[in-house]
């Protein structure tokens, strides 16, 4: 790997420990000062919404500056959304700023990568910063409740700065400054982020125009980029699954809540560790499909979105934590290799079709949508009636319905296309075209 790839690595991995330190930080800052229970649930989706509402924006931002550069300004703006709520704001508005942050910062993160990286080390790419984001998630999860806890947080609030009232007063506050730093860290690595030298696209604007007409006139080549993608033969198959995979992966969490409650008398806390069992074998997936899968070989992983799908039906017949423990590392690990080989096809295919930031923005555009659509659909579930294992059958058999779905799109385009995908898979194999 060049060593610009690890820079990136050292960037990502601080500021997404510092997301996930954050979301703790921030639902304690709210249980603490008395803020209703659905708020407290609202702030995963309210980080969500800038994904999908700017992603005709982000995208074209991302390829109109230098990576590192984008990645530096998003990572100000979580910052700003930080200061917020450390000097007052509501943790909603403030914690959906630092969303706007990070929505601009994924196009340049793994924008880069195609730029950065001939197309044969994509996938491996993939694998070390898929695995060392969910590390990140993990850590930073720990992190958050660390520092709110109370032997670190009575240390935090000992430290007297001379002649300066700081109003930092409670163990959320003294958390919340320290994560600061943590951005500032990622921040700095940002500034250390070479040049790639690819070639940047400019944001179209007319000077005659006011700002609200010029943001406009992006969407209609975001949406030409979006149906781009859809239309390509390889592209449309790696979206459509890692769109799934995403949807599907962004509700699970909330899906083994519920299902440990039932099946295993689980509290929330106890349960909250089996959801992490299931990173770790998304982590454990990612590292495998970085050393053995190849760019033209991805489309081979279609089966194992299916067996996932079973997979979650599966849980309703495990009722022991020792097979509950495997099972869900196993599930994980399905998970990661499926999507660190579909997720460096999509890039390379989006990288050549469009630019990498406009094609990230359509990712993001896409899987966030879906992780609002399964999330509606397995609400709407236990909203008619259905019991915990009723859900989760459900959400199962939508997740490996919808991936034999796609397994039968791609079968169908080697028959009716074979020429088209197979130059395209050539393509892929050789880096001189990338």
């Amino acid at each position: 790997m060049k060593r610009g790839f690890y820079t990136i690595m050292s960037a990502q991995f601080f500021s997404s420990l510092a997301d996930q330190a954050l979301f703790v930080v921030a639902v304690d800052l709210m249980r603490s000062s008395g803020a209703p229970e659905w708020q407290r649930a609202a702030l995963v989706p309210i980080f969500a919404v800038f994904y999908v509402v700017l992603a005709p924006l982000v995208g074209a931002f991302a390829d109109a500056l230098p990576k590192g550069k984008v990645m530096f300004i998003s990572n100000a703006i979580k910052v700003i959304g930080c200061l917020m709520m450390l000097f007052g704001s509501h943790p909603l508005l403030s914690y959906s700023i630092v969303g706007l942050g990070a929505a601009a910062y994924s196009p340049a993160k793994y924008g880069i990568l195609t730029e950065l990286l001939p197309s044969s080390q994509l996938v491996k790419a993939n694998g070390w910063i898929e695995g060392l984001t969910i590390a990140s998630i993990l850590l930073g999860i720990v992190l958050g409740g660390v520092l709110v806890g109370h032997a670190v947080s009575t240390q935090l609030l000992l430290i007297d700065l001379p002649f300066v009232d700081t109003g930092i007063d409670s163990p959320a506050e003294a958390a919340i400054a320290v994560l600061i730093f943590v951005y500032a860290l990622a921040a700095w690595f940002n500034t250390r982020i070479p040049h790639t030298g690819v070639e940047m696209r400019p944001l179209r604007s007319d000077p005659q125009q006011s700002m609200v007409r010029n943001l406009a006139g992006l969407l209609p080549d975001f949406w030409h980029c979006n149906a781009r993608l859809w239309r390509d033969r390889l592209g449309q198959i790696s979206l459509a699954t890692t769109t799934l995979f995403w949807g599907a992966g962004g509700n699970l969490k909330y899906i083994v809540l519920a299902w440990a409650a039932v099946a295993l008398e689980y509290n929330t806390t106890q349960a909250s560790a089996l959801t992490g069992v299931v990173t770790i074998g998304t982590a454990v997936g990612a590292i495998v499909a970085s050393m053995y899968m190849r760019l033209d070989m991805a489309t081979r992983v279609i089966p194992m979105g299916i067996a996932m799908g079973v997979m979650v039906i599966g849980m309703n017949f495990i009722g022991n934590v020792w097979l509950a423990v495997p099972f869900l590392i196993i599930l994980g690990g399905l998970g990661g290799f499926l999507v660190v080989p579909m997720n460096a096809l999509l890039q390379h295919r989006g990288h050549n079709l469009m630019g990498a930031g406009r094609s990230i923005a359509v990712q993001n555009f896409n899987e966030q949508a879906c992780i609002l659509l399964l999330g509606g659909f397995y609400s709407v579930c236990t909203g008619l009636g259905l019991s915990a294992y009723g859900a989760i059958s459900a959400f199962g058999l939508v997740v490996a319905g919808c991936m034999w779905l796609i397994k039968r799109w791609h079968e169908n385009n080697l028959k009716k296309y074979p020429e088209e995908v197979e130059h395209l898979l050539a393509i892929a194999r050789s880096d001189k075209h990338h």
